[in-house]
């Protein structure tokens, strides 16, 4: 490599040199021009000579220029020699000094140059002219020297090559040749059944430890040939194993494809491998993508101290959120950790802790952990079996998510079965109604019946109110939910709510719960839809605010500045109130709280509230 690089740095030297030559070389062209120049135009220089000559200066200097500073891009640069150096410095000099500034004045002078002035610029031309001869001269004996050390350096790279070849060949005899001819041998002993055969392990690389299995697979063969019976023992031991694990695997499958809630699934699914790793505690917790939460389902031998501390962890968290972040099984063994005293897992007196994903059709689900006090390794086969049970849980959350979400599709299309319904009778019944006021309302101001009149317009109102009733009806039963996403389905019922009536709204949302099945989320959006449409029709509010706290309980509250009621007074009303009747049903629906306070003036507040005892999973 040092040869190469000399050589290289040689050559990109030569180029450089033979450039300079040519630049500098240059320079006595430029130097005979200008003289010629000055011989054929006389005394009298014209304006066009003069400014031929100006720009002859300026391309010498650019020229000396570029061989004092180099350039490395072409390349240019001189050679880095001192007498090189020296002599560009009086080639330089005689140019700034004598040269440039007698051609200067020349050029500036107001009267006709004088032929003697001109010859002692020939002159001084001249004697620029051998010095740059001089300069170039001592770049080609440079180049000549450097050329001699590039040939020098090939022929070392030469040497080199033919000492590196014949050192090839030596090494792959004795390292190739000779370790496959001794494993040849040893394999046609082995052919002979000779099982005593065994090859000398003389270094660690590829032929070592070929040699290294080599005698392995001797000493197998010799054991295999030694304890037949033994080997029949260790593999009806391991069918006995596999037996148990298609049980485990035949019953996991039987259990989940049972009619059940998530919880129950969980719970039975932990229960089994439990049962089967004999382990101390475990638990399985649901992956939230959309917050990037994992929420803790159920748990079986953990304190409550640990399922209060870890009930809901973020993605990349503690040891489990770094797995799921990763995406990859692990089992930890607490004993080898640098860090395991800050550790919730080993201050609960865990050794091992594991983690196996749950997923589905290549979408990761959440995850299961199994705790030991004692230490426990898994096998290739016992982390395959995990696995594997891992996506068996998977495909049966995925289908109850599924079924869930066609219950869902069937209900809204039944809604919109019935709001067709109420928009082609009663919606059009109130607009033929509108109409007809309306030429009542006509034939009445042709007439003389002055307290007829008066009544059109009330008629009027109430007729329009109850078609934006039903209009709001219809738009309420086709609420769809995005996929899980709470917060963003009352942030959109709020901006309707804000464009129908004009009533500014304040929303503010804290949610980082657990999210809810479909269906509950379906009741939760319409008792908001209920509260807001009755703080429109009856309120008269300036200002609404929309508070939702969401962790391990659900609150939703809706309070507005209006005129608000007499709860004792409505309460004496029974079942009169529609709307409030019917959000009471819906909370009952989903186990939820339901509260109204308000008092005439005062303004109202819908609180609404989903203890965790009563919240289900998605």
């Amino acid at each position: 490599m040092s040869a190469i690089g000399c050589t290289l740095l040689l050559s990109w030297q030569l180029e450089g040199s033979a450039a300079a030559i040519n630049v500098a070389g240059s320079l006595r062209m430029n130097s005979y021009r200008l003289g010629m120049q000055l011989a054929a135009d006389g005394p009298g220089l014209p304006a066009a000579a003069a400014s031929q000559l100006r720009a002859q200066l300026v391309q010498m200097d650019a020229i000396l220029t570029q061989l004092s500073r180099g350039d490395p891009r072409r390349p240019v640069f001189l050679p880095p020699s001192a007498d090189i150096r020296a002599e560009f410095d009086r080639v330089a000099l005689t140019w700034r000094q004598k040269v440039a500034p007698r051609v200067l004045g020349l050029l500036d002078a107001q009267a006709p140059a004088g032929a003697v002035r001109v010859r002692a610029l020939q002159g001084d031309i001249e004697a620029f002219v051998r010095e740059a001869d001089q300069l170039v001269n001592l770049i080609e004996r440079d180049s000549e020297q450097r050329t001699f050390w590039l040939r020098s350096s090939q022929l070392m790279l030469l040497a080199l090559a033919l000492v590196g070849t014949v050192s090839v060949i030596y090494l792959f005899f004795n390292m190739i040749v000779a370790p496959v001819e001794r494993l040849r041998a040893g394999m046609g002993r082995m052919r002979e059944r000779d099982f005593e055969v065994r090859l000398p392990v003389e270094s660690k690389d590829e032929f070592g430890q070929l040699a290294h299995g080599f005698n392995q697979m001797a000493d197998r063969l010799q054991g295999l040939y030694a304890g037949l019976k033994q080997l029949v023992s260790n593999k009806t031991a391991a069918l006995e194993e596999q037996n148990r694990e298609l049980a485990l695997l035949y019953d996991s499958a039987a259990f989940v494809q049972q009619q059940q809630s998530a919880e129950s699934l969980c719970d039975g699914f932990l229960q089994r491998l439990c049962d089967y790793f004999k382990a101390d505690g475990g638990s399985v917790r649901v992956l939230d993508p959309v917050r990037g939460n994992l929420h803790m389902l159920v748990h079986r031998g953990l304190s409550e101290d640990m399922v209060d501390g870890e009930h809901c962890i973020k993605v990349g968290e503690c040891l489990c959120g770094e797995a799921v972040q990763k995406k990859v099984s692990v089992v930890h063994d607490m004993r080898h950790m640098a860090q395991r005293d800050q550790l919730r897992c080993h201050r609960e007196g865990y050794a091992t802790v594991s983690v196996f994903h749950i997923h589905a059709q290549g979408q990761h689900l959440g995850f299961f952990n199994l705790h030991f006090r004692t230490p426990v390794t898994f096998n290739a086969a016992q982390r395959a079996l995990l696995d594997t049970l891992g996506q068996l849980l998977g495909t049966a959350i995925e289908n109850q998510r599924l079924a869930a979400r066609e219950r869902e599709m069937a209900v809204s299309e039944e809604r919109n079965l019935v709001a067709q319904g109420l928009h082609d009778s009663i919606a059009q019944g109130l607009n033929f109604l509108n109409l007809q006021v309306q030429m009542l309302e006509q034939s009445v101001r042709g007439g003389q019946a002055a307290e007829v009149e008066a009544i059109v317009p009330a008629l009027r109102a109430g007729v329009a109110e109850s078609y934006q009733d039903v209009r709001e009806l219809l738009n309420n039963f086709r609420t769809r939910l995005p996929d899980g996403n709470m917060a963003a389905s009352l942030k959109e019922t709020v901006e309707k709510f804000q464009r129908q009536s004009g009533i500014p709204v304040r929303l503010e949302a804290d949610t980082d719960g657990a999210p809810f099945p479909r269906e509950q989320q379906l009741q939760l959006l319409f008792i908001a839809q209920e509260a807001l449409s009755n703080i429109r029709k009856h309120a008269h509010a300036t200002q609404v605010t929309v508070r939702l706290h969401d962790r391990q309980d659900f609150e939703l509250s809706i309070e507005d500045d209006g005129v608000g009621f007499d709860p004792a007074a409505l309460q004496s009303q029974g079942d009169g109130h529609v709307g409030l009747h019917i959000m009471r049903e819906r909370a009952q629906r989903i186990d939820a709280q339901l509260s109204v306070d308000s008092r005439p003036g005062g303004g109202t507040r819908v609180a609404l509230r989903v203890p965790r005892a009563v919240r289900r999973a998605a």
